[in-house]
C-alpha cells in the first residue's frame, strides 16, 4: 500500500512511495503529527541520481522490521533536496557539524519543534564494515529521546543556536581590491594537479568550472600564462577523459581518481550548463576547435535527451541503469566488434582504450589515453581520415547504445538550473553562430516566465507534468536573471532584459538582508524555519548571493542604476571573510569582483543585421573574450528597452556602415566604424601584457598515459 507520498510530483520520492517506511513529505500533516503525538522527526534528505541512496533505500527503507521500528518511534519525512534545497541547506549545516562531514543520503533526527539533534549520510541496515548499523541508530537515538529527553532537548537548543549563529554576517569595512583575485590565484595555483588537471589530490575529482572561468579572468587581467595553462590543461583531460561522454556528449558529476577516467556516472544540468560555458570561454581564448565540438556535443545532449517537450530542461539522469552502476555507457571488445567491421573496431579499441582486461569492473568506459594526433601517427593512417572514421563509428555505437536500458531521468524542471542552462545556450550560441542554442534557450526562457508564476506573478521553483510548485529561492531568481541578460545578448530582444530587471527588483525588495549587505536564501514570505539561511558559498552550483551580485554589476552597467550597483558591492563585502579564507569555495562571488573593479565596458554596437558586412562585425565582437562587458545592439528591427536609453541614445550607424561605441560608466571613446576600425578598437581592450606577446591561438591535449 504506498504512503504518502503517491500524490508527490518528485521522481525522488515517488521512488520511495512502496516503501514500507511510512513516508510523509515535507509539510503541515507530518509537522502537526510530530508535535501532537510528542514524537522525535526521522528526515531523510537525497536526490534522484544520487547511487547512495538508491543503496540505503534497498538495504534498509525496504526492509520490513526497520520500516517498523521507523514507523512505531518516528515520524519519517522524506526530502527531495533538489526541491527544497533550504531544508537541505540547515540540516546539512548541522549534520556537518555533528560529524564532521556531509553528504547524502543525510539522515537527520529532529525534536517536533525541528531541531536537529543527531545526524548521519548512510548507514548500512545492521553493523559492518566497521559502521554502526541502521538498527542500532534507530534503538540509540529511540531509548534517548524517551529516557533521556532533557539532555536530547539540552543539545538540539544548542545546535539550532550555532545554526543561528552561523548565519550572522556583516558587511566588511575593506575595499574590494585585485588582492583578492591574486589570492585566489594563488591558493589555486597551490592545489592544481600538474599531472592530470583539475584541483586536490583527490580520490574524488570535480571539474570546478568556476575555478576555471576565474583563472581565464586572471590570466586576461594579468597576462598570466600559468592560469591559462591551468585551464587548458583541465579541460583538455577532461575532455578526453571517462568523465566525458564519448559517444552521446555530456559530462558526469565527477570521477573517482585523479585521471578523469572513472565517473560517478550520474549527470546533472547544472555541470553540464557550467562546463558548456567555460569551454566556450576557453574556445574564444584559445580558438581551440576541440573546445567547440566539446560545447556542440553537450549542449545537442542536452537538446536530445534533457529537455521537455515545452522547453524547460531536465534535471538529471542516474548512475545506474538495470541496477547496475555505469552499465549504460561501458563496453567490451565483443560488443564493439558486434557493430563495427574488424578494421573499424580494432581502430576504435586502440582508440579509446576498450581492452579484454577492461578499465572498470572487467568493462571499459571510453576514454583517449593518446590524443588523435598521436594515434593516426601510430596507426599510420592520415588525420582527417581517422576522425571521419571514427566520427562514422562513435555513430554507430552510440545507434546501437540507444538500444540499451537508459538510466532514470529526474525529468523535474527546477529554475535556477535552467537559468545556468539558458546562460550556456546563449552565449555559446551567439560564439559559435549556431542560432539553434540561442533559440533552445529563447524557448526555456519562455516556458519559465510563462509557467512558472504564482497567480501574483512570483517565480515558482520547480515544474513537472504540467505542475509548478513551491515558492522560488534566491538562486532561482538570480540565475535566471543572469541567463535572461544572456540571452538578450544573444538575440537582443529587449524584454528578457526587462524581465530580469523585474525579477532582480523582487530579490531586492523580498530578499535582501537589512544593514549587513546580501540577501537571505528565501523571501520574506516563504516558510519560516528555526534558520533564514544565507547562501554565500559555491557548491556544485553558484551560490545565490553570488550569482545575485553578478546579474546585478551586469544590470548596473547597462542601466546605470546605482541601486544594482550598491546592492552588488554590499553582497560582495559581506562575502568578504569567505572570499579571503575560502577563495575557491567563492569564485562567483570573485568573478563579480573581477568585474567591478574592471575596467569594465559598456558596447553599443548600430547594425543593419540583414547586411553580411554587419553580421560579420557582430560575430567578430561575440567571438572575442571580453569577460567585463556589456553589450546592447541598436538595429532598425530594435526598440531599445528604456531602462538601457541613455546607453543607446545617439548611437547610430555612421556613413551606412556598422558602428561600435565603446563607452565606460557612459562615457563613449570615438565611435570605430566598419570592420577594420571595429577589430582595431576591440583589440585595444585587451590588456597590454597580453598584446605585447600576441594573442593566443589555440591549445591543445599534450597527451600522456591517463596512469
Amino acid at each position: 500500500m504506498p504512503n504518502h507520498l503517491a500524490d508527490e510530483t518528485s521522481p525522488y520520492l515517488l521512488q520511495h512511495k512502496n516503501n514500507p517506511v511510512d513516508w510523509y513529505p515535507w509539510g503541515p500533516e507530518a509537522l502537526d503529527r510530530a508535535k501532537r503525538e510528542k514524537k522525535p522527526i526521522f528526515l531523510s534528505i537525497g536526490y534522484s541520481a544520487c547511487h547512495w541512496c538508491h543503496v540505503m533505500e534497498h538495504e534498509s527503507f525496504e526492509n520490513e522490521a526497520i520500516a517498523k521500528e521507523l514507523n512505531h518511534k518516528f515520524v519519517c519525512i522524506k526530502v527531495d533536496r533538489e526541491e527544497r534545497p533550504d531544508l537541505d541547506q540547515i540540516y546539512m549545516n548541522a549534520t556537518q557539524i555533528m560529524t564532521g562531514r556531509g553528504g547524502w543520503p543525510m539522515s537527520v533526527f529532529l525534536t517536533p519543534e525541528l531541531k536537529p539533534f543527531f545526524a548521519g549520510t548512510y548507514w548500512p541496515p545492521s553493523t559492518s564494515r566497521g559502521m554502526i548499523g541502521f538498527d542500532q541508530v534507530i534503538a540509540k537515538v529511540s531509548d534517548a529521546w524517551v529516557n533521556n529527553r532533557d539532555a536530547v532537548a539540552t543539545q538540539a537548543d544548542r545546535l539550532t543556536q550555532e545554526l543561528v549563529r552561523m548565519e550572522q554576517t556583516a558587511g566588511s569595512d575593506e575595499e574590494l581590491t585585485k588582492e583578492l583575485l591574486v589570492n585566489a590565484y594563488e591558493q589555486h595555483r597551490k592545489t592544481f594537479d600538474s599531472n592530470y588537471g583539475g584541483f586536490g589530490s583527490g580520490p574524488n575529482k570535480f571539474p570546478a568550472p568556476m575555478s576555471l572561468q576565474l583563472l581565464l579572468r586572471y590570466w586576461h587581467r594579468h597576462g598570466d600564462q600559468q592560469s591559462l595553462n591551468m585551464v587548458v590543461k583541465s579541460l583538455d583531460r577532461m575532455a578526453a577523459g571517462g568523465i566525458y561522454d564519448h559517444l552521446g556528449g555530456g559530462f558526469a558529476r565527477y570521477t573517482v581518481d585523479p585521471h578523469w577516467l572513472v565517473p560517478h556516472f550520474e549527470k546533472m544540468l547544472y555541470d553540464n550548463a557550467q562546463l558548456v560555458t567555460t569551454y566556450v570561454e576557453a574556445y574564444q581564448v584559445t580558438g581551440d576547435e576541440n573546445y567547440a565540438r566539446v560545447v556542440r556535443e553537450t549542449l545537442d545532449y542536452i537538446l536530445r535527451d534533457m529537455t521537455d517537450p515545452q522547453g524547460g530542461f531536465y534535471s538529471t539522469e542516474d548512475a545506474d541503469s538495470e541496477g547496475v552502476e555505469g552499465k549504460f555507457y561501458t563496453w567490451t571488445p565483443q560488443q564493439v566488434q558486434e557493430i563495427l567491421d574488424e578494421e573499424a573496431a580494432a581502430t576504435f579499441c586502440q582508440v579509446y582504450d576498450v581492452t579484454d582486461a577492461g578499465n572498470f569492473e572487467h568493462t571499459n568506459i571510453l576514454n583517449l589515453r593518446k590524443t588523435l594526433e598521436q594515434q593516426a601517427k601510430l596507426l599510420g593512417i592520415d588525420l582527417k581520415q581517422l576522425t571521419a572514421n571514427l566520427e562514422e563509428s562513435r555513430a554507430k555505437l552510440f545507434a546501437a547504445r540507444e538500444k540499451r536500458v537508459h538510466p532514470h531521468k529526474d525529468d523535474k524542471v527546477i529554475v535556477a538550473w535552467n537559468g545556468l542552462m539558458i546562460d550556456a545556450m546563449a552565449r555559446a550560441g551567439s560564439v559559435l553562430g549556431e542560432k539553434k542554442y540561442i533559440d533552445a534557450g529563447k524557448k526555456t526562457a519562455d516556458f519559465l516566465l510563462d509557467q512558472l508564476r504564482s497567480a501574483e506573478g512570483r517565480l515558482l521553483h520547480t515544474w513537472r507534468h504540467g505542475q509548478a510548485k513551491l515558492a522560488a529561492y534566491l538562486d532561482d531568481y538570480a540565475c535566471l536573471a543572469n541567463g535572461l541578460v544572456s540571452l538578450y545578448e544573444a538575440n537582443f530582444e529587449e524584454h528578457y532584459l526587462e524581465q530580469a530587471a523585474t525579477l532582480m527588483q523582487v530579490v531586492l525588495r523580498r530578499f535582501q538582508v537589512e544593514n549587513q549587505g546580501g540577501f537571505y536564501y528565501t523571501a520574506d514570505d516563504q516558510e519560516k524555519l528555526i534558520v533564514r539561511s544565507k547562501d554565500f558559498l559555491d557548491n556544485a552550483v553558484p551560490s545565490g548571493n553570488a550569482m545575485a551580485a553578478t546579474v546585478l554589476m551586469r544590470l548596473a552597467k547597462f542601466t546605470g542604476d546605482q541601486n544594482y550597483q550598491d546592492a552588488a558591492k554590499q553582497t560582495m563585502l559581506a562575502t568578504m571573510e569567505y572570499m579571503q579564507r575560502a577563495p575557491s569555495a567563492t569564485c562567483q562571488t570573485l568573478i563579480a569582483v573581477d568585474f567591478q573593479l574592471g575596467p569594465t565596458y559598456e558596447l553599443a554596437f548600430a547594425c543593419d543585421r540583414n547586411v553580411e558586412s554587419s553580421r560579420q562585425a557582430l560575430a567578430e565582437i561575440q567571438g572575442r573574450f571580453l569577460p567585463n562587458k556589456v553589450f546592447a545592439l541598436v538595429a532598425p528591427d530594435t526598440k531599445g528597452f528604456p531602462a538601457i536609453s541613455d546607453l543607446l541614445q545617439g548611437k547610430t550607424m555612421l556613413g551606412d556602415a556598422p558602428t561600435l561605441y565603446l563607452c565606460e560608466g557612459f562615457t563613449c571613446q570615438a565611435p570605430a566604424q566598419g570592420q577594420d576600425e571595429i577589430q582595431y578598437a576591440l583589440d585595444k581592450l585587451m590588456p597590454q601584457s597580453l598584446l605585447d606577446r600576441g594573442l593566443p591561438t589555440g591549445g591543445s591535449f599534450d597527451g600522456g598515459s591517463s596512469e
